[in-house]
């Protein structure tokens, strides 16, 4: 499956449009993650426990629209855009988003 952001694929025609997918992720931040993040905030430098939360809601979102566009009989996503937000109460969760046109290229 190929995914990028722009609205064609250099090389390839798209043959058939078979619609937006989407791809959602919400993903909790445990206490012990929220420590070390407070921490860091507190003494400066890189969260990185939040860093591969991030990562992995990304790689998690963008693989589920792909799953998605699969489903539809596409082989492609073009104009991908990820969208971040913070929930939840304490803002203790992120939900990130995939979203896309599923096409099939030739």
């Amino acid at each position: 499956m190929i995914s990028v952001t722009t609205p064609t694929i250099e090389g390839h025609h798209i043959v058939r449009y078979h619609g937006i997918v989407f791809g959602e992720v919400i993903q909790g931040v445990n206490a012990l993650k929220d420590l070390s993040a407070g921490l860091t905030n507190f003494f400066g430098g890189r969260s990185v426990s939040y860093e591969e939360e991030l990562l992995h809601s990304r790689e998690s979102a963008i693989h589920e629209m792909e799953n998605r566009a699969s489903a539809l009989g596409a082989n492609a996503v073009v104009g991908v855009d990820i969208d971040y937000e913070v929930l939840g109460t304490g803002n203790n969760m992120l939900m990130v988003t995939a979203s896309g046109t599923a096409v099939y290229i030739d």
